[in-house]
């Protein structure tokens, strides 16, 4: 039993089995109520089940032949096993937890206080951690809690309870439990009036949000309170509420990355045949347009579309499979019809929109599904900082520029500055994501059998952390592409800069052309190149390479003859017509397919 148990925000399960649930056997194993708190009880042993029934006023079973000199644990089956569940409940009620749990660790009975939130706050270890913080929720209600990204407060709850608007009655399992039409009608009249405020207090007190929740929804419900969560698990309604709002929230994640692409591909149509200088190692290539190199940002983001398509196309949910993924409650339940067991999943996953759920599990989805998930907005992140550091070096080179207001401070310092604070922006948060992924890689690669509980509280940070970081990347991105500024002037005089030894092949060929030596030539033009750099580098002078060629006579060439290869748009290869080619091809079927989901700006107001 733990030190602390923070269970509002690190635990989803149940402590301890609860006294009398089906998956506990034994008879003082579970929490239990005292009159200033819980406490987390585990029996076991000869000794400790003798001391154990004297104190709770039961010393005369000891001996019996229900109850031998040998027994280590008292089953429930044992026939006095409601009678000793009733007298410990009740001698527990009349005692504080804190003498209970002395007294029960004098004579080796395991015994744990499950500690309050005011026994947290008042924690040394924890003050001195600076854990606890003011949070205000968004109703504006401040509370006391961990410094913790807080969980969701209305949409589990919505989702925890049945919607009408998702499917029939499934009036044949129903009947097959035994519910009645007026408790299905009650459980329908209140699925939208939730009433955090019972839940909320209730979860105070027992420390456990979906048994809070089953709790609030019986005191609105009174006939049906009595069949609400029959059979299920926390994790059925955990887990099957995750899956649903990581499928909603990467259909908001589509929709902002079909927009990116949608800008990028406005830049790129618009910039298909303005040349500009290449780079490779960053050094100075082959030119391209800028509109094509528009398009590589842009492939990259599609990419990640087809990837997010796929993984939310294959999405399942875990469905309802009891404890350990066998749904062995639902054979009781059901009396061992297993053709009524095989039609649950279909029906749940028909009623919250899916097609399939997982055909096999232990107590809850495999947390394999959370990797996949963040993977993708892994990726898209990494698409994100590729476009921005583009961004950032071409703003360096004062070639392309991104959004800068009138009134915008580049720094503090320098007040002629203009930094490219968005696209750093984009970096910062995407090298966020890209290591957030590896949250739920490695909690996957360490659950143990079944299921463990170290997989939660990261959970609850990791993946709604991921999404609203990667919503913030695509609201940049889509900021910066729509308002990104070209400068040709000094795009042309880096290009025209370089183009002279981009040309030199060319001019080779029209002075072999006009009678010179091909290998002679390029000697000489390789010598001449030489010189030219020294000119550029160490003289500080403007490339001269065209001037030296033209005072050779060995390429028969004027300077004006020369001059005429310098058009920029002969070296960019078929830069305008790949962009032209792929934006028809490629892009536009993509925007067509997403049309519903276009339309939609960014405005950064920090």
């Amino acid at each position: 039993i733990g030190q602390y148990y923070l269970v509002d925000y690190l635990n989803e399960g149940i402590k301890w089995p609860r006294p009398g649930a089906r998956n506990q056997n034994l008879c003082g194993i579970g929490e239990f109520k005292c009159k200033d708190g819980f406490l987390g009880v585990c029996l076991y042993g000869v000794d400790q089940n003798k001391y154990f029934l004297e104190q709770i006023g039961l010393g005369h079973l000891w001996g019996t032949e229900d109850i031998p000199e040998d027994t280590s644990g008292l089953w429930l089956s044992n026939p006095h096993a409601d009678e000793i569940q009733k007298a410990f409940e009740d001698y527990c009620l009349a005692r504080s937890k804190y003498d209970i749990e002395a007294d029960f660790a004098a004579h080796r009975i395991a015994a744990q206080v499950v500690n309050d939130m005011e026994d947290l706050v008042a924690e040394e270890h924890l003050k001195l951690r600076n854990t606890w913080v003011d949070w205000e929720t968004v109703d504006g209600e401040t509370f006391h809690g961990l410094g913790v990204f807080p969980k969701f407060k209305n949409n589990p709850g919505q989702i925890w309870r049945p919607m009408p608007k998702q499917g029939g009655d499934t009036v044949d399992v129903m009947t097959k439990l035994g519910y009645t039409q007026e408790q299905i009608d009650e459980l329908k009249s209140h699925a939208d009036d939730i009433n955090y405020d019972v839940a909320k207090e209730r979860e105070r007190q027992v420390r456990h949000d979906v048994m809070s929740h089953v709790y609030a929804y019986g005191v609105q419900c009174p006939k049906a309170k009595g069949i609400i969560h029959l059979g299920a698990t926390s994790c059925y309604v955990g887990d099957n509420t995750d899956i649903i709002v990581m499928a909603e929230a990467l259909k908001l994640v589509r929709k902002k990355l079909v927009n990116v692409i949608a800008e990028l591909s406005k830049f790129a149509d618009k910039y298909k045949d303005q040349p500009t200088l290449a780079f490779t190692h960053f050094q100075p290539a082959q030119p391209t347009t800028v509109g094509k190199r528009a398009t590589l940002w842009t492939q990259e983001f599609l990419m990640d579309l087809e990837d997010l398509e796929y993984v939310l196309s294959t999405l399942k949910l875990l469905g309802s499979k009891g404890t350990t993924g066998t749904q062995a409650s639902f054979l009781e339940l059901f009396d061992g019809d297993q053709e009524t067991i095989d039609k649950i999943d279909p029906m749940i996953a028909e009623k919250m929109g899916f097609e399939n759920c997982y055909p096999v599990s232990g107590q809850t989805y495999s947390r394999k599904v959370d990797t996949r998930v963040l993977n993708i907005l892994a990726g898209i992140a990494a698409s994100a900082h590729k476009m921005s550091n583009d961004i950032r070096l071409l703003q360096h080179l004062k070639e392309v520029e991104e959004p800068f207001e009138k009134s915008q401070i580049g720094s503090s310092a320098m007040a002629y500055k203009r930094n490219p604070m968005r696209s750093e922006r984009i970096a910062s948060l995407s090298r966020y994501v890209m290591i957030d992924a590896l949250n739920p890689a490695i909690t996957s690669a360490t659950q143990w059998f079944e299921r463990t509980l170290d997989d939660s509280a990261n959970k609850r940070l990791s993946v709604p952390e991921g999404f609203l970081a990667i919503d913030g990347i695509l609201d940049l991105c889509l900021n910066v592409v729509d308002g990104l500024v070209v400068y040709p002037k000094v795009i042309e005089k880096r290009l025209r800069s370089e183009l002279p030894f981009m040309a030199t092949e060319n001019i080779m060929m029209d002075a072999v052309k006009a009678g010179g030596d091909r290998q002679e030539l390029h000697e000489r033009i390789r010598e001449l190149s030489m010189e030219a750099g020294r000119t550029v580098k160490v003289e500080g002078k403007d490339n001269n390479l065209l001037e030296l060629i033209a005072a050779d006579p060995a390429f028969n060439l004027t300077l004006e003859e020369l001059e005429k290869t310098m058009e920029p748009s002969r070296y960019v290869g078929r830069a305008k017509e790949q962009t032209e080619v792929f934006l028809a091809k490629t892009v536009q079927p993509v925007l067509d397919a997403h049309k519903e989901l276009l339309g939609v700006t960014a405005e950064i107001n920090v």
